[in-house]
């Protein structure tokens, strides 16, 4: 546990969504087109490491987050408990009060939207992979609500890398959770079959 609970709930979202995966489900579809949850995993876990490296200046990602080679060495637990137990660390050592690097275009953020952004990228992998495996969402409304503000002081700039699609139009009965999945380009009714 940290300093951040918004990072503690997101960590555990992706941990128990990684923890429910069976092998059947590695090779499945996500909501992220151009990946099967293998890769979102991978991707999920070098973000993560990625934070670690830019606060402590040690500890990246082996391989590129964004070319995730879709190949595990060992469990999916294997590749994600190491990373969030490392992210955990890093940001146990950030000042709350202060700012601190990322590794985002953005550079220097204060240390709460840092820690927001790191738990953004942590839940919202776990939704993807949860979808895809017919588990049920990890992203609830509470937890949503608390991303919101994160996402929309630091989303807009990361489309244009591609970081996230474009918005989605708001639906009409949308919680905190859906609001947000479309905020970042997520249908949030996205089913292996869509």
């Amino acid at each position: 546990m940290t300093t951040w609970t918004i990072l503690d709930r997101s960590h555990t979202a992706l941990r128990d969504a990684t923890a429910a995966l069976t092998a059947a489900d590695l090779g499945r579809a996500t909501p992220c087109t151009e990946w099967n949850v293998t890769q979102v995993l991978q991707h999920a876990a070098g973000d993560q490491l990625a934070y670690v490296s830019a606060i402590t200046g040690k500890g990246g990602p082996t391989e590129n987050p964004f070319t995730p080679s879709g190949t595990l060495a060992g469990t999916p637990a294997e590749l994600v408990e190491p990373t969030l137990t490392a992210s955990a660390a890093a940001f146990a050592t950030v000042d709350p009060a202060g700012t601190t690097p990322t590794p985002l275009p953005h550079g220097v953020l204060p240390a709460a939207t840092a820690a927001g952004a790191a738990a953004l990228d942590a839940a919202v992998h776990a939704w993807d992979i949860a979808v895809a495996a017919g588990q049920p969402s990890p992203l609830d409304d509470d937890l949503a609500a608390e991303l919101m503000p994160v996402a929309q002081a630091i989303v807009e700039p990361l489309r244009q890398y591609g970081a996230y699609a474009v918005a989605l139009e708001a639906g009409e009965k949308d919680g905190a959770a859906a609001e947000l999945l479309r905020y970042l380009g997520r249908d949030p009714h996205w089913t292996p079959a869509s």
